[in-house]
């Protein structure tokens, strides 16, 4: 019987990368970000505030990466399910508040479905969001094709 495990997860380097180019990104749409990358344990390893990004958005990122990769969808998954009748109706209720069904937290996953962690961002509309978090995972995607280990997927 094992007696302990070995996570994949992401490194603080990779997740100033994938932060850089969600800033790249903002830029582009012309959207200033607040940018959270969490590792596969759920813990913050990078967080951004662009200059105009939303002061009441901040939470609102790191919770998006937190749902993300705690339950291994991205957040707009949620949007149809949990209005009254919906299966996942209530769940924004779990883990003291954080979980959020905004749009805008994008996990990062192995080919087998390890998550490595995940990005949230906010400011934008959630569709907006979704657009600069998925640009730090193709970021991710490539590193991790450079390193030879593993695919990132959404």
């Amino acid at each position: 019987m094992p007696v302990t495990l070995s996570v994949p997860t992401l490194t603080l380097s990779a997740a100033q990368a994938a932060a850089r180019a969600c800033e790249a990104k903002a830029k582009e749409i012309g959207v200033p970000m607040n940018i959270a990358v969490v590792d596969s344990g759920l813990h913050l390893l990078q967080f951004s505030r662009m200059d105009g990004a939303k002061l009441t958005s901040i939470d609102i990122a790191i919770n998006k990466a937190f749902t993300a990769s705690g339950h291994r969808l991205p957040t707009s998954a949620y949007k149809d399910a949990v209005w009254p009748g919906g299966v996942a109706f209530g769940i924004n209720n779990s883990n003291g508040g954080k979980f959020t069904t905004i749009g805008g937290g994008v996990p990062v996953k192995t080919p087998n479905g390890e998550i490595l962690g995940a990005i949230g961002c906010s400011t934008g509309t959630p569709a907006q969001d979704e657009e600069v978090a998925k640009a730090g995972i193709d970021t991710l995607e490539k590193l991790l094709k450079e390193e030879g280990k593993f695919k990132a997927k959404l």
